[in-house]
């Protein structure tokens, strides 16, 4: 990671490639320990988990995996609870307080993120920490998945990634991107507008998805190799993101 240090936040900001962006799932897993969490809530992990039974069971995990989906929520495996919810909603009710909430590949489906991110709040204990990886604007994929027409975007999608079916535990939902963007000033104040402490920003550059190409992927990965020696957080392709919200809150 390429740390960058702003000093007009508490944030700790970084860049790196995007090859480290998918060890995710190790990121969550490190705060766990870090934190000795024992209440663990996944966001939108309803096909597909990020923890696996013995990483929930070697720990005693309550690990509770939380999506709109019922349909999601029953392709997945596994003994964990499962929980049918929007945090997109108003009038949203927490079922539970955690320890840790994370989400993967969510929040780019989010159409009301501010409300989104309250109710996160809501599911934290005081002192509780919010991990989230997502893709961002506006790198050239997910730019043209913004703009172009979704059954175009389907067909470009499974070219490249043919196990993206949408009977599969890797189905594509439309994205929206809304605040959904590398480490920039207007998006940690909108950020910490919601009551959270932005604790750590990474943003990573670079993408596999013309692997299938390989004149353009190098092309891709020189580019990716430019961005890293001079980043600029408007051309990340995914981010993590750590919050905390604060130890001294009270408020539901």
């Amino acid at each position: 990671m390429k740390p960058v240090f702003r000093d007009d936040s508490s944030a700790n900001i970084e860049f790196g490639s995007s090859n480290g962006a998918w060890r995710f799932s190790d990121w969550v897993e490190e705060t766990i320990e870090e934190l000795s969490a024992h209440a663990v809530c996944e966001v939108g992990g309803g096909a597909k988990p990020l923890l696996d039974g013995r990483a929930v069971a070697a720990r005693g995990l309550d690990y509770v995996v939380a999506d709109r989906s019922p349909s999601e929520l029953g392709k997945a495996r596994g003994a964990h609870a499962r929980v049918v919810a929007d945090l997109g909603q108003e009038g949203f009710e927490p079922f539970g307080r955690f320890d840790l909430v994370c989400s993967r590949m969510v929040l780019e489906h989010v159409r009301n993120p501010r409300r989104f991110h309250e109710n996160v709040w809501s599911l934290l204990r005081p002192g509780g920490v919010a991990l989230h990886f997502f893709s961002t604007l506006y790198d050239v994929p997910f730019l043209l998945n913004r703009v172009l027409p979704e059954n175009v975007v389907d067909r470009l999608l499974r070219a490249a990634q043919p196990n993206r079916q949408p009977d599969g535990d890797a189905a594509k939902f439309p994205a929206l991107y809304r605040w959904c963007r590398g480490p920039t000033a207007r998006q940690l104040r909108r950020l910490e507008s919601t009551g959270f402490e932005v604790e750590r920003y990474v943003g990573f550059f670079g993408h596999s998805y013309l692997a299938r190409v390989p004149p353009l992927q190098r092309l891709e990965d020189r580019w990716a190799d430019l961005l890293l020696r001079h980043p600029t957080p408007w051309l990340t392709t995914f981010a993590w993101l750590r919050l905390r919200r604060p130890a001294w809150s009270t408020a539901a």
